[in-house]
């Protein structure tokens, strides 16, 4: 079992989860147990189907197990009627997502202020909180910009903004650079560490080693157990720089030619002249 102390913002321990389809179970996890301290950088790494997802959306509590304990800051999850669940759920926990989940029409503002409005934040206060959050991500000058004028490493900042307006515990991101070009995603992750750096504790979830490297810690999921848990130290690997196009070659001047017309004039005696 993984050590667990008092301070442990997530404590988890024999987790596990069946699926029934029709007549057949499906073992998504199998005795899971882990915990995770204030402040750490951890990546879940696995393949697909090796129940990494599964224990993304236990630990978001987007899902219940069927067996096992789960506390989010020593709370059990499993003891919690929904509206309960839900309140710990958007006050200790933020989501990033590979796809952004921004709503199409609404500005960068009201896309962050709308986790405020679900904690009963009043209008004012919320449009404080978001420009902040949208400051801090580097997004102060795009408040009012809908998702369609935004790049995609944009559109990945003003979902960071809205995962962390609400100063959650925890920063769950789920595949946070899938749709983004390396360079873009390679902002993305300096961001995170950024954020972490000031004290917030982040989960990523990925199948990328590359992303997996910036974290401190790593755990590898294979057929809904837990198979590796190490430290490490952060790496980055190397972004390839812009490629310089080379200009065409210069072709050497072409000796030029007299195009005027040899003119050949006759004498009324038909002499030539």
């Amino acid at each position: 079992m993984a050590q667990s102390t008092a301070t442990s913002l997530i404590e988890i321990i024999d987790l596990t989860k069946v699926y029934k389809m029709g007549t057949m179970e499906v073992h998504a996890l199998r005795g899971v147990s882990l915990s995770i301290q204030p402040g750490e950088y951890v990546a879940i790494v696995g393949a697909s189907g090796s129940g990494k997802s599964t224990l993304m959306n236990m630990i978001g509590l987007l899902d219940q197990p069927t067996s096992g304990v789960y506390r989010v800051r020593g709370t059990e999850s499993q003891k919690l009627g929904k509206k309960a669940l839900s309140d710990l759920r958007n006050r200790e926990i933020g989501f990033v997502f590979q796809r952004f989940n921004l709503l199409a029409r609404a500005p960068a503002l009201r896309q962050v202020e709308l986790p405020l409005f679900y904690a009963g934040i009043g209008a004012r206060k919320s449009k404080q909180m978001a420009t902040e959050a949208l400051t801090l991500v580097g997004l102060g000058e795009r408040t009012h910009h809908r998702p369609e004028e935004l790049s995609g490493g944009q559109q990945q900042r003003v979902a960071i903004a809205r995962a962390i307006v609400n100063q959650p515990s925890l920063l769950l991101a789920d595949e946070p650079t899938g749709a983004l070009d390396t360079r873009t995603g390679e902002e993305i992750l300096t961001l995170f560490e950024e954020l972490h750096s000031q004290g917030l504790t982040l989960i990523v979830v990925t199948h990328d080693p590359d992303v997996a490297g910036r974290a401190h810690r790593v755990i590898t999921m294979r057929d809904g157990l837990v198979v590796e848990d190490a430290r490490q130290v952060p790496h980055k690997p190397a972004v390839p720089a812009a490629v310089a196009v080379p200009a065409p070659p210069v072709p050497p001047p072409v000796a030029r030619t007299s195009t005027q017309p040899h003119i050949v004039l006759e004498t009324l005696d038909g002499a030539t002249a």
